[in-house]
């Protein structure tokens, strides 16, 4: 099967603009020096990479004459012996030089008690990702969307998780190693590795950089208590903007210290506890009470602050936006580490041990592999 042809009705230009215009009725603008920054030409054949640098461009670039030819716009330049060939397709693609979205949008979902995790998030057992690209890219897609998703029948041994997860992305190594147990013992360096329960928080706030994704996989289940609770912080984030913008604005704008010490490590960054996106949408979400350091503000500035705080906190707590699940052994969840809060209820190791063992994952690994394995079954599909 071919890949559909992208077709235009007509193409017209100005020294500084070419219009085109598709068979389904659409316009589409490109500046010229938009593409004569873009020329085919000027990219590696081989690995696509770019030959030249914006100070090797004319300073003012302008168009002289384009035309349609057959899947090409053909494009003549003033004051310049060459011509140059952009195809319809590429120029769909980046139609208004704007690029599509890399992976799907975050589908943001807020009363966490009112959902079932093991229906209204994905769910594949660990057997069915290895063996068809297709199930592993629409769990991967499921878990960009939600920022959550779960394996089953992950064999409940300690090595299992980095063979799952390398069908994934690319496991982080911190101070902890490639991964880390997450179970009460003596004297804990971290008040994770005790029978505690832990409020919504982000793992690593104070690590450069946070890590994107983390992986837990249940070994041993507690049979009472322990169980994982899990939240939307970019749903929580536009919660506050929406009913306390001040105290929103506040938590984008403050920078937060968090620090991390132990006998191997000494580690301390500082982020506000919501971040935005350059066009001021909610791109991550950094709370961890545990370890906030000391904030560093004029004392005219903290009480602002600490009640913009407070009010987030009270949302964090609030039953009815918490995702309740009770994992089993062999149960693997992974979660986008800036964006979802997880914690767990209290437990009694002295009765029952409970054991995860848990690992990070780069941000950049999961959306690279989301990719390739798009690209392989749209080839697969147009064969």
């Amino acid at each position: 099967m071919k890949p559909a042809s992208v077709a235009a009705a007509k193409v017209t230009a100005s020294p500084e603009l070419l219009t085109v215009e598709w068979a389904d009725g659409t316009a589409s603008q490109f500046a010229s020096v938009w593409l004569r920054d873009n020329l085919p030409e000027d990219r590696d054949s081989h690995n696509r990479q770019r030959l030249i640098d914006v100070a090797d461009l004319p300073p003012e670039p302008r168009i002289r004459d384009a035309t349609l030819w057959q899947s090409e716009v053909r494009v003549l330049w003033q004051q310049e012996e060459r011509h140059s060939k952009f195809s319809l397709a590429w120029l769909r693609q980046h139609r208004d030089s704007s690029v599509e979205s890399r992976g799907p949008t975050a589908r943001t979902w807020f009363e966490g008690a009112s959902l079932n995790a093991r229906v209204d998030f994905a769910w594949r057992s660990l057997s069915v990702i290895r063996a068809d690209a297709r199930e592993r890219l629409r769990w991967l897609q499921r878990l960009l969307e939600d920022g959550i998703a779960f394996l089953s029948d992950v064999p409940p041994v300690e090595d299992a998780i980095l063979e799952a997860m390398g069908l994934i992305g690319r496991v982080a190594e911190t101070n902890y190693g490639q991964v880390f147990d997450v179970r009460a013992v003596p004297q804990p360096e971290n008040l994770a590795y005790t029978d505690l329960g832990l409020g919504l928080h982000t793992d690593n706030p104070y690590r450069e950089p946070v890590p994107g994704f983390q992986a837990l996989h249940m070994l041993i289940a507690a049979p009472d208590g322990g169980e994982s609770l899990f939240a939307d912080g970019f749903a929580l984030a536009e919660q506050l903007r929406q009913t306390a913008p001040a105290s929103f604005d506040i938590l984008t704008q403050t920078p937060v210290p968090f620090h991390y010490r132990s006998k191997t490590a000494d580690l301390y960054a500082e982020r506000p506890l919501i971040q935005l996106s350059c066009d001021g949408v909610v791109s991550a979400v950094h709370y961890n009470n545990r370890s906030i350091a000391p904030v560093r503000l004029p004392a005219r500035e903290c009480s602002a602050f600490y009640a913009a705080y407070r009010r987030f906190a009270e949302l964090l707590r609030e039953p009815r936006f918490q995702a309740v699940t009770a994992m089993r052994a062999g149960d693997l969840v992974l979660f986008d580490n800036q964006r979802i809060l997880h914690g767990r209820k209290a437990f009694i190791s002295a009765n029952h041990p409970r054991h995860l063992r848990g690992c990070y994952l780069t941000r950049d690994s999961i959306y690279s592999t989301a990719a390739l394995l798009q690209q392989q079954v749209a080839q697969e599909e147009h064969a």
